[in-house]
């Protein structure tokens, strides 16, 4: 019990701190799981997203694709020439920002639908003369001389008639990506060439000025893949989609991180941890409040209830606080505390009539045995003395015999003058309470066979007969206790006299043993000596503390105020 913690240290490792565990594991798991969720659920997204903008791109191009073909069947069939053909598909014209041109079989450039500087640079070897049959081709981008603008060219050949388109990659993956990709300032997309050029570009990569081919997911992406899979970068994990543009080979990219992509709601719901703060403040507060307004008052209470238990009365009368019932508890052991001091105190009296009576009849017993006891046996010796000088011519055995009587006579008288002196400290009464205890310290230590050590500090001053006698009493039982069970190899017996009060002091080192709470744990623990030396103490108005332990020796120490 001693050594058990205190109740609001209990209430913190019981109950709030295993409350709070729980609560932090269920949050922080929870929360866990919930990124992860978002984490694939932001990874299916966008590679849903890369999938239908690569399908969006692929559409784009395949129209472009079936636009070329018409326009190659129309000028193969038509009679009214290349030119004429291409402005009845001048419908195309958007979808073409480079313009469109026919070509012969040989090469020549028959009609253009622009002058622009572009259809220069395409040279007659670029157009595969034997792809008659196809639908259509793809030949290598070419860049306008005069806008710097690489425009991709798709080529389709009819009979004698090739007809070539060029359009710009860069504006058909904007607008159609535009309408896919909402455009994070976070994300980046770019749209990549098997050669590993970049065709379009927008944000901010990721991977700085790595080239694109050594980015995740463009090689898996040029072989005909499509998917997702994650990246830590710089501390920040990204969502890598990809996706295949088919009729051009080309490679979609989104890189993105997920944090920044999940919906803000579903990021504000990783704040519901905070949530457990409050908690554990209002746990706190909980704890505070009920530690000191409940468990404080109560171990107050019980210090002052261990002290009514020695004796002090008034104690327990000082106020602890608390709540209502606490203060009731407290009014209940005032009213309790005052009927056992009225018990005590008829009590005391009547200890105090057993006390003196017993004192008067041990200074009868005394005054009788010194005066007819000890008398007679000095007298008895005398005769004996006196035997012995009329037999000195007896036999030798006469003569032994008075010799051992002589003996037993002095023994008997020593043992009566040590009897006398316990139940009479004639010290005491003649010269008063230091003498008397310095007498006592020397004959015990003759006794005990032990050093037995006095002192007295302070002025010394006669006090009154019960006072006197009671705490001579209270030595002379202290120290027959360290006969007999201390196992000592000293005792010290101390008297302090100062302004204010007398304190009386047995010390020694011995075994030690444990201290009872109270004096009501003193009867049944056999430690009676004790309980007779409490009482004696509580009769003349005076406070007894015992301080011992296992292997430490023991300190009684009783002061009573002048």
């Amino acid at each position: 019990m001693k050594h058990r913690p205190s109740l609001p240290l209990q209430l913190f490792i019981i109950t709030v701190l295993p409350l709070t565990a729980l609560l932090l594991l269920i949050a922080f798991g929870s929360l866990g799981l919930h990124q992860r969720a978002m984490r694939h659920m932001v990874g299916e997204r966008d590679e849903r997203a890369t999938r239908a903008a690569a399908s969006a791109i692929t559409e784009q191009i395949n129209h472009r694709r079936s636009a070329i073909r018409s326009v190659a069947l129309h000028a193969a069939n038509v009679d009214a020439g290349p030119a004429h053909a291409l402005a009845d598909a001048a419908f195309l014209l958007p979808d073409f920002e480079g313009g469109m041109a026919l070509f012969s079989a040989n090469g020549e450039r028959l009609a253009a639908s622009t002058d622009a500087a572009l259809w220069q640079t395409v040279a007659l070897p670029e157009l595969p003369t034997a792809s008659a049959g196809r639908e259509s081709y793809f030949l290598p981008p070419v860049t306008d001389p005069e806008s710097g603008e690489v425009f991709t060219l798709v080529a389709a050949t009819e009979g004698e008639v090739t007809a070539v388109g060029a359009f710009s990659a860069t504006s058909l993956a904007r607008r159609a990506l535009a309408d896919i990709f909402g455009g994070h300032e976070q994300s980046a997309v770019y749209v990549v060439t098997a050669e590993g050029d970049t065709l379009y570009h927008t944000g901010i990569s990721p991977w700085g000025d790595t080239p694109p081919l050594a980015q995740p997911g463009v090689a898996d992406a040029l072989r005909g893949e499509s998917g997702a899979t994650y990246l830590t970068i710089d501390g920040e994990e990204y969502v890598i989609a990809f996706s295949p543009i088919p009729p051009v080979g080309w490679a979609l990219m989104l890189a993105e991180p997920w944090r920044a992509a999940s919906d803000p709601l579903l990021r504000t719901t990783e704040l519901a941890p905070l949530i457990l703060i409050p908690a554990l403040l209002v746990s706190l507060l909980a704890l505070w409040f009920g530690a000191r307004q409940v468990v404080r008052p109560l171990q107050a209470l019980e210090q002052k209830a261990t002290q009514l238990g020695w004796g002090d009365f008034t104690a327990i009368e000082e106020p602890v606080g608390g709540i209502n019932e606490i203060q009731r508890l407290q009014t209940e052991l005032i009213h309790m505390a005052r009927k056992v001091q009225l018990a005590q105190q008829s009590l005391r009296g009547y200890l105090g009539a057993v006390t003196t009576g017993q004192e008067e009849e041990r200074r009868r017993l005394a005054r009788d045995l010194h005066d007819d006891t000890i008398q007679s046996l000095i007298a008895l010796n005398q005769q004996i003395q006196l035997a012995q000088m009329a037999a000195a011519d007896a036999d030798e055995t006469s003569e032994a015999r008075l010799a051992t009587m002589q003996q037993m006579a002095g023994q008997m008288m020593t043992d009566v003058r040590r009897l006398i002196h316990d139940l009479r400290p004639i010290y005491l009464e003649d010269l008063g309470l230091v003498p008397a205890l310095q007498m006592l310290a020397r004959d015990m230590s003759q006794t005990m066979d032990i050093p037995v050590s006095f002192a007295a500090d302070g002025p010394a001053q006669r006090l009154g007969p019960e006072v006197e006698l009671a705490l001579y009493r209270i030595a002379q039982e202290g120290l027959r206790n360290v006969a007999r069970h201390a196992q000592a190899n000293r005792a010290e017996v101390r008297l302090v006299f100062d302004d204010e009060a007398v304190c009386l002091t047995i010390r020694d080192d011995g075994q030690g043993f444990a201290t009872p709470e109270s004096p009501a744990e003193m009867a049944p623990a056999g430690h009676f000596g004790l309980l007779g030396v409490q009482e004696r103490a509580e009769a003349i108005g005076a406070r007894l503390q015992i301080e011992s332990a296992e292997g430490a020796g023991t300190v009684l120490k009783v002061q009573r105020p002048l």
